[in-house]
């Protein structure tokens, strides 16, 4: 029976999602063809040649989004055509006052609001395209439908305000096929990239929830594609986000973006522990930016909240419609010596306008001097989503409104006003002109640019200044109560900060913001001016896109390769001169040699992670054979104590490093020596203790009291608190080890105390000299490892310091298990390969062996 889970979404919309050749205009949008294609959406990625002269466009940015920056007009009648307008409201439509120099070309690709018949579909895109520089993407209504009223509205948008689908009617169970439909819609919207990328100079920029597994689509067609992504909604906790059943593909789509950016460090943070709880990856600070390491990528994380448009602002407020409401309000509030605060909401269920009623009433209610005179003006913008939840928020605001209204009312006066109708911006701007306090306490929400306008509209202008009679126009004054839970509540440092579940705190934090000394008004409102001023939406565009820039510098001299199926799709990115260690190139450097030296990591690297450390029967066969070649010198360096490697490595020949290299003895029959002059051991007795302290608070953590290594490992333990707790307890050691002649590390998922001077690449050190000293010397060596500590031995081995123990034609391969930064040349993909090469090398062995005696395979024969 066929799985309903399909293995392959990527190809999902293959079928269904062809597109029709690209109209004429979009010749103009190319500026030329990718490099050399080679299958129908496939092309060779192989680096640029230096050679290759390259000419120096004028940088673009193709900004994806799930509704473009246009207002259609409907035509009257069906004779005329559509007609086509920016929206201004748009947040994407004001990316051009991005700083950057030359002036960066924008290329907009999304949906329209309005259903186009099919008929008409190719006259509007020309249209578009000519006059406006977008590129619409026409989904199907079934598929429209499903996407984004379904799994967009239904799962994600919900789960990203903290909302668990506990029972059908909050959100609905995950139902699949929306989830089909997801990605259904963002392979058409991929289609449209690609019908106008050059994808060695454009920028990709990607926006917010409704196309996360997009990168993913757009990676497997450009590996080197400069792709950026910003996510405008709140990011969940992992506790919350795990719940999601597609948590791991949207995770995996995400990281094939170059650049992801959020509007606070919290929601980062969310994002960050996802990766390490689900996908096992940490990330570091790198000179400011905060990086992940991604099969040989590197990831960015930005972190910045976006701006208003400054010039469209000031543009309304001048405008002489905003003048006349501001009149207009000026006399039907302040005329009648009422105070304004205002509301501006979505009527959604995080918007918390329930919960600010709430407050409303507890403020009339505790302090009766403000019955008369404080208005609420409330204004209730349209939900963008639909369902019983929304009827039941629009229910519950009016009942509200008319209770409070019942209780504190007079004739003349409603202590709240409801405004559930949409309001055209400029009358929004006049309202944030006469409000003394702007109100903001959602639940949870991403951004929310409200508290910004505010700030800017309270700034005003000359004309306003007469109009609200201002006696000191340059003191200008606002204030704000914002909710703990909004995306722009970090930045507003003056604003009153509330839980807005707290109604009794919201009350008060109301009424302090009425009643705060008019001086520390100004200096708050000047504060937040200052920031908001010179942060607007040109600063985050720049700023996004020189990240983008830096974090894709270096694509073309990397080598890349797509593994992976469907939405686990990922692109491998590795230095020029790292390649994969072919079984081909090494056997013939290995039956050239005469003398070979094979140095090789156990734990990962023979032997795959796993409970059950100890060696496979064929593993140790496969180790014994190599040994009996007496041009062979086999040495195997591992963490585990002397004892344990003596039992599970029954070769004769086989040199063995115990404990990284403390212990070493070159063959089973030889003394085990010291690498370093023997060491003392009593800093144990003030280590343990320590570690013993950590462990106990730590669980999941055990210690590991080797013979000369102490190892606290927390692989167990809470990846997050581990982590922590591992920072600390290596701070904590070197304080209390400072005159000890030991070192601590760090290392994955455990911290180790261990003599100095102690490491793998002491072992490869001591084994050529080994070599030498019995006048053998080395013209082949082998050094495969998985860990930092193998990065020693490889160090070493290609390193010029141990050129008199090798050979003048010596060939060496230092090989690390995984695709990945390394300071080895070669790597194999895992384990398994590792295991494959050994067993070919000592059937190699065994070859030349028959070779050279003949005899002993006739008698063979004969017997």
């Amino acid at each position: 029976m066929m799985s309903r889970s399909y293995s392959n979404l990527l190809d999902l919309a293959t079928g269904a999602a062809d597109q029709a050749p690209a109209p004429a205009a979009l010749g103009a949008l190319r500026r030329r063809l990718p490099r050399v294609v080679t299958t129908a959406g496939l092309i060779d990625d192989s680096p640029l040649s230096p050679s290759t002269p390259s000419p120096s466009p004028r940088p673009r940015t193709i900004v994806v989004a799930n509704h473009l920056p246009i207002r259609a007009h409907r035509p009257a009648s069906a004779s005329e055509q559509w007609t086509f307008s920016w929206d201004e409201e748009s947040l994407l439509r004001h990316l051009q006052h991005s700083s950057s120099s030359p002036p960066m070309e924008f290329i907009y690709i999304g949906c329209l609001r309005d259903d186009i018949p099919p008929g008409e579909q190719d006259a509007v895109a020309q249209a578009l395209l000519e006059s406006y520089n977008c590129v619409p993407a026409f989904l199907p209504s079934d598929i429209t439908a499903r996407y984004y009223h379904g799994f967009c509205k239904q799962h994600l948008w919900p789960l990203f305000h903290y909302m668990l689908p506990l029972s059908p009617d909050l959100g609905g169970r995950f139902d699949r096929w929306l989830w089909q439909a997801y990605v259904s819609a963002n392979k058409i919207f991929a289609d449209k990239v690609l019908e106008v990328i050059n994808p060695d100079d454009d920028f990709v920029w990607v926006h917010d929830y409704h196309l996360m597994v997009l990168p993913t689509f757009l990676r497997k067609r450009f590996n080197r594609i400069k792709l950026g992504f910003f996510l405008h909604s709140p990011f969940p906790s992992s506790e919350i986000y795990k719940t999601l059943p597609v948590r791991e593909e949207l995770l995996r789509a995400l990281l094939n973006s170059d650049l992801i950016g959020f509007h606070t460090f919290d929601y980062a943070r969310h994002f960050l522990s996802c990766c390490g709880r689900m996908l096992g990856l940490s990330y570091e600070s790198k000179r400011g930016h905060i990086c992940l390491e991604y099969y040989g990528r590197t990831v960015s994380i930005k972190i910045l909240p976006v701006g208003v448009n400054m010039s469209q602002l000031k543009t309304v407020l001048g405008l002489p419609e905003t003048e006349e409401k501001v009149a207009e309000l000026m006399a039907t509030y302040s005329g009648k010596g009422r105070v304004v605060m205002l509301g501006v909401d979505d009527m959604d269920i995080f918007k918390g306008i329930s919960l600010k009623l709430l407050a409303m009433e507890e403020l009339l209610r505790q302090h009766p001097e403000w019955r008369g005179k404080l208005v609420l003006v409330q204004v209730a913008n349209p939900a963008r989503g639909r369902g019983k939840d929304v009827d039941e928020v629009k229910g519950e605001t009016y009942a509200m409104v008319r209770r409070i209204n019942e209780a504190y009312g007079a004739p003349g006066y409603e202590p709240v006003v409801l405004i559930d109708e949409p309001l055209q911006f400029y009358e929004r701007v006049a309202y944030y002109v006469v409000a003394e306090v702007c109100l903001v306490t959602a639940v949870r929400d991403g951004m929310n640019l409200i508290p910004y306008e505010y700030i800017v509209s309270r700034q005003g202008n000359e004309t306003l200044d007469r109009i609200l009679q201002l006696s000191k126009p340059k003191e200008k004054k606002s204030m704000l109560v914002v909710s703990e839970f909004i995306g722009c509540s970090p930045s507003l440092s003056g604003a009153v900060r509330v839980n807005p579940w707290n109604i009794e705190a919201v009350a008060d934090a109301m009424e302090s913001a009425l009643v705060l000394p008019e001086k520390e008004k100004k200096m708050r409102h000047d504060k937040h001016y200052r920031y908001v001023e010179t942060h607007d939406v040109g600063y985050w565009a720049t700023s996004f896109l020189q990240d983008l820039e830096r974090t894709c510098k270096d694509h073309s001299q990397r080598r890349c390769w797509g593994i992976g199926f469907g939405l686990r799709f990922r692109v491998v990115s590795l230095d020029l001169s790292f390649r994969k260690l072919a079984m081909e190139h090494i056997v013939m450097a290995y039956r050239r040699a005469k003398t070979r030296a094979i140095l090789l990591d156990y734990d990962g690297t023979l032997m795959p992670q796993a409970i059950n450390k100890s060696p496979s029967t064929k593993s140790v066969e496969t180790l014994a054979s190599l040994c009996r070649d007496k041009k062979n010198k086999v040495f195997l360096c591992s963490g585990f104590e002397r004892s344990t490697l003596h039992d599970w490595f029954p070769c004769d020949n086989i040199g063995l490093a115990a404990e990284h290299g403390y212990f070493l003895r070159p063959t089973r029959d030889a003394e085990w020596e010291t690498s370093i002059p023997a060491a003392d051991f009593s800093w144990k007795q003030i280590a343990e203790p320590v570690m013993c302290l950590y462990r106990e608070t730590t669980d999941g953590s055990i210690i590991e009291n080797r013979e000369t290594v102490l190892v606290w490992n927390y692989e167990d333990a809470d990846p997050d608190f581990g982590s922590c707790q591992a920072k600390e307890l290596v701070d904590h050691l070197e304080s209390v080890l400072a005159n000890e002649p030991v070192s601590v590390k760090s290392t994955i998922h455990s911290v180790e105390v261990k003599p100095q001077g102690v490491s793998k690449g002491q072992v490869a050190r001591r084994l050529l000299a080994i070599m030498q000293e019995r006048g053998m010397p080395t013209d082949f060596v082998l050094c495969i490892g998985d860990d930092r500590s193998d990065e020693d031995m490889f160090q070493l081995i290609t390193s010029a310091n141990c050129g008199d123990s090798l050979a003048a034609t010596a060939e060496v391969f230092a090989c690390t298990v995984g695709r990945k930064p390394s300071k080895a040349k070669y790597y194999l993909d895992d384990t398994a390969e590792v295991v494959r090469l050994m067993q070919g090398l000592a059937s190699v062995s065994e070859e030349l062996a028959l070779a050279a005696n003949p005899s002993e395979n006739d008698d063979s024969e004969e017997a």
